[in-house]
C-alpha cells in the first residue's frame, strides 16, 4: 500500500490526537499503546477505536457522544460511513462507554459535529483506503485501478466486485496509512453528509425498545429516593425514620453527608437521607414518611423577588468595567439627540427533561460500575475516582440514551449519590429523582438583570451603548464567593457585540450565588439574546424605523476583499440569515387585528441565527402563530436533525419566554412539577418553518442551541408589535399575559 508508515494498526487512534478535538488528547504514543490497543481478533478489521467490520459486512461504528434526541449517534455515524463508503443498510452504532481514550465526551457547547466531523471523516477515510489495498493486493492490481463503492471495492478495469464482509481477513492485516496522507471526499461526492438521513435509533425509539436510564435492571438490584433539604446546602440535623421504615417493601434507611468538591472541579452531591427498597414505589413512599428535622443554613433568606430588587438596583448604578468596549459613551450620551433607556429581567430556569436524573450504581470493594444517562461520562467517572478513592481505570461508566439533557445531565451528582449508596448497602442500586426532586433541587440557569442606555442622533443612528449586566455565576459551583460574571459568560453574547457601535462601554455588577448555577441549553446567550434583541427593536422604534432595517443597519458589511479567519464572525453571513427569514415571513406584510411581528438575531457557538415570530394578542392571551428560523451553521451534516433541532428550540425557547421561572421563599424552591413549572403544550405549538443556509464549503458549527436565545425576545418584540405593550421582564405570565 502506498504512503505508509510502519505502526501498529492498532495504534492507529494516537494518530487523530491532533487539533479540531482530536480523539486522544494529552496522550503520548507510549500511553496509547499501553491503554488503548484493541484485542486482535481474525473475524474483525478493527482499524480504530471507531470502526470495525465483520466478515458478514456489517460496519459496527463506536458513538464517543451522548444520544439526547439530537441525533449525534446519526450524525456521526454519517461521516465515517459516507467517507468509508458504506452501504447504510450495513451501518450499526454502539455507544462508548466513558473514557479518555474516546477523546473529550462532553456532550454540551454545541460542539460535537464542530470538533469531531473531520476527525471522524478520516477514520472512515482510513478504513476505505485499507479495503482498496486489500481488494487490490487480492486481484494484483494497482490500488489506482480500484475504488470503494457502495460496500464494495471496485476493480475499475473489469468492474469485478469485492464485498467489504470478504475483504476483512485480508485487510487486518495491513498497515495504518500514514495520516497525513488521507484523502478526504470533495463536497460533490457526499451520499450522507449534507443530505437527510433516518435516525440509527429510530426503529427503538419508536417501538419503546431504546433503553434509558432509567430501565436498566440488573440481578440483585436495590431501588432508592433520597429527600433532600429543601434550601440549598442545607444539611440533615435529625431524623426519625419509623414510620418510613414501616412502608411495605424498605429495606433501609441511611444518611448521607454532602460530598463537597474540591474547588473548580466536579459537582459532589447535596447529601440527605436515603430510602432503599425492593420497589421504585416502595422508596418514594417511604421516603414521603421521613419525619426530617433539616439544618437549614445561611441561604433560608434568599428570595428571588428581593434580589429581582437587588440586581435591579445595582445595574442602574455604576458597575465594574468589562475590558473590550470603544469609545466614550458618556460624551456621546451628552450630545444625543435621543436617549433611550430600558431594565431587563430573566428569573431562574429549570431544564426539567421529560427523563429525571437517575443512575444505576455497583460498588464492588475496589471497582465502580455505572449504568446511567449523562452527558459528561468522563467527568463522572473523575468524579467518582476522587470521592470513592478507586483507580480510574477500575470505574465504569456505560452510557444509556438520555431521555432529554440540556445541560443537567452534564453534571454528575446523580451518579455520585447512586455509589455512595450501593457502597453502604453493598448491593447495586439505582436512584430515581422525582419530578419534584428534579425541579427543587437542580443546577439552576442563572437569574440576570440588565440595564440599557442607548443615544441616538438626528437620523436616528445608534451613537452610543451601555450596558450593565447581573447574574450568579456559573463559576460558583465550583469556586465559592464568585460574585461576579466570569470572562468566559461576558464572552457569550456581552463583550463582542456582533454590531458596529462607535461608543459602547459594558459593566457588570455583583451577584451571589444562593442555589446551584449550572449552565442551561444556550446559557448565558439567553440573557444576552434577551436584552440586545429587545434593547435594539427599542431604539429602532424610538428612531421610527423599520426593526429589520435597523438591524441590517448596525451590522458592518465585510468588504469582499477581507480574508477572515474560518470561525470568526461575518457580518454578511448574518445579514443574509437575517434577509432570508424577512422574506419567508413576508416582512412588512399587513397583519390581522391583534397580530404582531417581532424579529431577533444572534450569534452563538458560531452560528448565524435569525428569527420572526408572529402573534397573536386577544385578552391578554399570547398565541404564537408562525415562527420563521432562519440558521447559518456552516456545512450541514444532517439537515434533518438540525431542523428537528431548531424545531425543539423553538418549544424550548416558547417555554421559557411564557412559563419558565424558579422562585424562592425562605430559601426553598416554590415550583414542583409541571402544574407550576410549565411547558408549552401540543395546542400552543406554532407553524414552525425553518430554513438551512446553504454553507457545505464552510467548517459546521453549533445547532443545538443557538436557535434558543432568539425566541424569547422576538415574541416580546411581536407582543410590542400587536399591542404597544412592552416586555421587559420574564416569564410572560408573570407581566399578565396568560
Amino acid at each position: 500500500m502506498s504512503n505508509i508508515q510502519k505502526i501498529d494498526r492498532r495504534n492507529f487512534v494516537k494518530l487523530f490526537g491532533l487539533a479540531s478535538g482530536g480523539i486522544i488528547l494529552g496522550c503520548t504514543a507510549t500511553t496509547v499503546e499501553k491503554k488503548f490497543k484493541p484485542a486482535i481478533d481474525s473475524d474483525f478489521f478493527e482499524p480504530n477505536l471507531f470502526v470495525q467490520i465483520d466478515t458478514s459486512g456489517t460496519v459496527t461504528l463506536i458513538a464517543s457522544r451522548s444520544e439526547m434526541g439530537q441525533g449525534i449517534r446519526t450524525s456521526l455515524a454519517s461521516a465515517i460511513a459516507d467517507e468509508l463508503e458504506a452501504d447504510w443498510q450495513y451501518v450499526k452504532v454502539k455507544q462508548a462507554t466513558g473514557h479518555e481514550k474516546y477523546g473529550n465526551q462532553n456532550t454540551d457547547g454545541s460542539r460535537s459535529v464542530r470538533t469531531r466531523l473531520e476527525p471522524m471523516r478520516k477514520m472512515g477515510a482510513a478504513a476505505k483506503m485499507m479495503l482498496i489495498s486489500a481488494a487490490a493486493q487480492k486481484w494484483k492490481i494497482a490500488e489506482k485501478d480500484c475504488k470503494a463503492e457502495n460496500h464494495f471495492i471496485v476493480n475499475t478495469l473489469n468492474n469485478d466486485k469485492l464485498f467489504y464482509g470478504d475483504l476483512v481477513a485480508l485487510a487486518s492485516e495491513l498497515e495504518v496509512p500514514n495520516q497525513t496522507k488521507i484523502e478526504l471526499k470533495k463536497v460533490a461526492d457526499f451520499k450522507y453528509i449534507g443530505k437527510t438521513l433516518k435516525s440509527v435509533d429510530l426503529k427503538e425509539f419508536t417501538t419503546g425498545t431504546a433503553t434509558y436510564g432509567i430501565d436498566i435492571r440488573i440481578p440483585n438490584m436495590q431501588f432508592a429516593a433520597v429527600a433532600r433539604c429543601p434550601v440549598a446546602f442545607g444539611s440533615v440535623k435529625s431524623f426519625k425514620k419509623n414510620k418510613a421504615a414501616q412502608v411495605s417493601g424498605v429495606s433501609q434507611i441511611i444518611e448521607l453527608q454532602r460530598l463537597t468538591p474540591p474547588i473548580g472541579k466536579f459537582f459532589g452531591m447535596l447529601g440527605g437521607v436515603a430510602v432503599v427498597a425492593n420497589t421504585t414505589w416502595a422508596a418514594f413512599q417511604g421516603k414521603l414518611a421521613l419525619d426530617i428535622d433539616w439544618n437549614l443554613g445561611d441561604n433560608v433568606s434568599f428570595d428571588t423577588e428581593k434580589f429581582k430588587q437587588t440586581l435591579t438596583e445595582r445595574v442602574r448604578k455604576r458597575g465594574k468595567l468589562v475590558p473590550g468596549g470603544n469609545g466614550n459613551v458618556n460624551s456621546v450620551f451628552k450630545q444625543a439627540n435621543q436617549i433611550v433607556e430600558a431594565t431587563y429581567h430573566v428569573p431562574f430556569l429549570a431544564h426539567a427533561p421529560m427523563e429525571v436524573p437517575n443512575a444505576t450504581a455497583w460498588f464492588q470493594k475496589d471497582k465502580i460500575e455505572v449504568w446511567a444517562p449523562v452527558q459528561d461520562p468522563q467527568t463522572a467517572r473523575s468524579e467518582l475516582a476522587h470521592f470513592f478513592e478507586i483507580p480510574i481505570e477500575n470505574i465504569t461508566i456505560h452510557i444509556t440514551f438520555l431521555g432529554g439533557g440540556f445541560g443537567r445531565k452534564s453534571k454528575s451528582d446523580f451518579v455520585v449519590e447512586a455509589v455512595a449508596i450501593s457502597k453502604k448497602i453493598n448491593a447495586p442500586v439505582q436512584v430515581v429523582w422525582t419530578r419534584e426532586d428534579d425541579i427543587q433541587h437542580s443546577f439552576y440557569h442563572a437569574t440576570s438583570a440588565q440595564y440599557l442606555k442607548g443615544s441616538l442622533d438626528k437620523q436616528g443612528n445608534v451613537t452610543g451603548w451601555l450596558q450593565r449586566v447581573g447574574f450568579p455565576s456559573i463559576v460558583s459551583s465550583f469556586k465559592p464567593l464568585s460574585d461576579y460574571a466570569s470572562g468566559f459568560e461576558l464572552g457569550q453574547g456581552f463583550t463582542k457585540p456582533i454590531y458596529q457601535l462607535p461608543n459602547f462601554r459594558l459593566e457588570n455588577v455583583k451577584a451571589e450565588a444562593n442555589l446551584r448555577i449550572g449552565w442551561l441549553r444556550s446559557v448565558v446567550h439567553i440573557h444576552s439574546g434577551f436584552g440586545n434583541n429587545s434593547f435594539v427593536d427599542e431604539l429602532a422604534y424610538a428612531a421610527k424605523k423599520d426593526p429589520v432595517q435597523f438591524h441590517l443597519d448596525l451590522l458592518k458589511k465585510e468588504s469582499n476583499n477581507v480574508k477572515l479567519a474560518p470561525l470568526q464572525f461575518n457580518s454578511n453571513r448574518m445579514m443574509d440569515v437575517l434577509n432570508q427569514t424577512a422574506k419567508m415571513a413576508n416582512w412588512g406584510k399587513k397583519l390581522p387585528k391583534n397580530h404582531g411581528l417581532g424579529v431577533a438575531i444572534h450569534y452563538s457557538f458560531y452560528s448565524y441565527v435569525a428569527t420572526i415570530v408572529e402573534v397573536s394578542v386577544i385578552d391578554k392571551k399570547v398565541k404564537l402563530e408562525n415562527v420563521f428560523t432562519t440558521i447559518d451553521c456552516g456545512l450541514a451534516l444532517n439537515k434533518d436533525n438540525i431542523k428537528n433541532q431548531l424545531e425543539g428550540a423553538t418549544m424550548f425557547g416558547m417555554s421559557l419566554a411564557m412559563h419558565g421561572k424558579i422562585s424562592t421563599k425562605d430559601g426553598a424552591v416554590e415550583q414542583h412539577n409541571f402544574f407550576d413549572y410549565q411547558m408549552a403544550r401540543m395546542q400552543d405549538a406554532p407553524n414552525i418553518n425553518i430554513h438551512i443556509m446553504d454553507k457545505m464549503h464552510e467548517p459546521p458549527t453549533g445547532v443545538g442551541e443557538p436557535g434558543v436565545p432568539v425566541m424569547a425576545p422576538a415574541i416580546c418584540n411581536a407582543i410590542f408589535n400587536a399591542t404597544g405593550q412592552r416586555v421587559r421582564s420574564l416569564p410572560l405570565t408573570d407581566v399578565g399575559f396568560l
